[in-house]
């Protein structure tokens, strides 16, 4: 599988940062290449949760928790990507604890690619490109929304 990563420092408090990545089913609030959720499962966030996602580009693809560590992160296995040239897929949210208000968030995806060596090629190449551009302004979005929601006594403003 090939891997990609992104890491950003934030200056939150890290239950804030999990409260806004815990919303499972309102990744579209952080990820700007989403346009829309569909909650695939209902009830607590955790493994098991199952959403469709739905691109700017009117493709979709379905996530589905394959870890979750409260206040830590989780893992997720992407499906139905038939869209992509990908064949098996996971992406990963970690979020780790540098002070009391900076944690720094790593957002990372595995991806194994169609068409053998030509699409491993492509894989390290163009894709690595296109992935690390959304993983960067998925960051950049968190880091943006953190700072313009209010957390009162550690609540979001609209819950």
């Amino acid at each position: 599988m090939i891997h990609h990563e992104r890491t950003l420092d934030i200056d939150a408090n890290p239950d804030n940062i999990w409260a806004m990545l815990s919303r499972f089913m309102q990744i579209d609030e952080i990820a700007p290449q989403v346009v829309h959720v569909e909650a695939l499962t209902h009830g607590a966030n955790g493994v098991g949760s199952r959403r469709r996602c739905y691109f700017e580009n009117g493709t979709s693809l379905v996530e589905e928790v394959a870890k979750w560590t409260p206040g830590r992160g989780y893992t997720v296995q992407l499906s139905e990507m038939s869209a992509m040239p990908i064949t098996k897929a996971h992406a990963a949210i970690a979020i780790e604890v540098l002070t009391e208000n900076r944690v720094r968030v790593t957002w990372s995806m595995d991806y194994r690619m169609k068409y053998g060596l030509l699409g491993w090629l492509i894989g390290q190449t163009l894709m690595k490109v296109m992935i690390g551009r959304i993983l960067d302004g998925n960051l950049k979005a968190l880091s943006e929304k953190m700072r313009s929601v209010r957390f009162p006594d550690g609540q979001l403003a609209y819950y």
